[in-house]
C-alpha cells in the first residue's frame, strides 16, 4: 500500500514507504481475515485496534480532503478496525491467554528494527526522532526521548483496555451440519 510521489521529483525508499506500523496492521489484518491464524491475528488485534483507533482520532494528514492519500487513510484504518471487531464479534479469532504480551513484544521488537531505519535513512518513521506537526496525545507525554518511553507504557495500557472486553470470552467451535 504505497503513495508515490510525482515521477519527476527524485525517489529514495522513505520517500515512497508510507507508515509502516500502519501497513504492516493492515497487511496482517488482511492475513487474519483470510487463515484466521491466531499468532497474526492477536498482533494484528491490539496493534491494528490500538494504533488505527488512536490514528483515527488523532489523524496525522498531509494531504488535503478528498484527495487520495487522505480517503485512503480513513478507509484502511477504517476496514483495520471494522475487520477485527468483526473477526473478534464472531468468534471467528479471538485474544489467547498471553497475547497482549506478545503482541506488546511484537511491537517493540519491530519499534527498534524502525528506529535502526530512521537512523540509516534520517527518516522519522513511528515518530520515533520527533513528534509530528499535527497535533497528537504525543504531546502530553513530554519531550523527546521522554516521549517514547511513556508513550510505550501508553500503548501498553492500550492493550490491556484492549483485553478486557475479550479475556473471559468463550469460543465454541463451529458444529458440522
Amino acid at each position: 500500500m504505497v503513495w508515490l510521489p510525482d515521477p519527476s521529483e527524485r525517489i529514495s525508499v522513505p520517500a515512497v514507504a508510507s507508515t509502516p506500523v500502519c501497513d504492516l496492521t493492515l497487511w496482517l489484518t488482511v492475513i487474519a481475515a483470510l487463515t484466521l491464524s491466531p499468532g497474526i491475528y492477536e498482533v494484528a488485534y491490539f496493534c491494528g485496534l490500538g494504533g488505527s483507533g488512536m490514528a483515527l482520532l488523532t489523524p496525522d494528514l498531509w494531504a488535503p480532503f478528498p484527495s487520495y492519500p487522505t480517503i485512503y487513510f480513513f478507509v484502511s484504518h477504517g476496514l483495520v478496525v471494522i475487520t477485527l471487531l468483526t473477526l473478534t464479534g464472531s468468534r471467528f479469532a479471538w485474544p489467547r491467554r498471553g497475547s497482549l504480551w506478545r503482541a506488546f513484544g511484537v511491537l517493540n521488537a519491530y519499534a527498534a528494527a524502525i528506529a535502526v531505519f530512521d537512523a540509516v535513512f534520517k527518516t522519522n518513521y513511528m515518530y520515533l526522532c520527533e513528534k509530528p506537526g499535527s497535533a497528537s496525545l504525543l504531546d502530553y507525554f513530554g519531550p523527546w526521548p521522554a516521549y517514547g518511553f511513556v508513550a510505550d507504557c501508553f500503548a501498553l495500557a492500550v492493550f490491556w483496555l484492549l483485553w478486557l472486553p475479550v479475556r473471559r470470552m468463550k469460543v465454541h467451535p463451529p458444529r458440522d451440519s
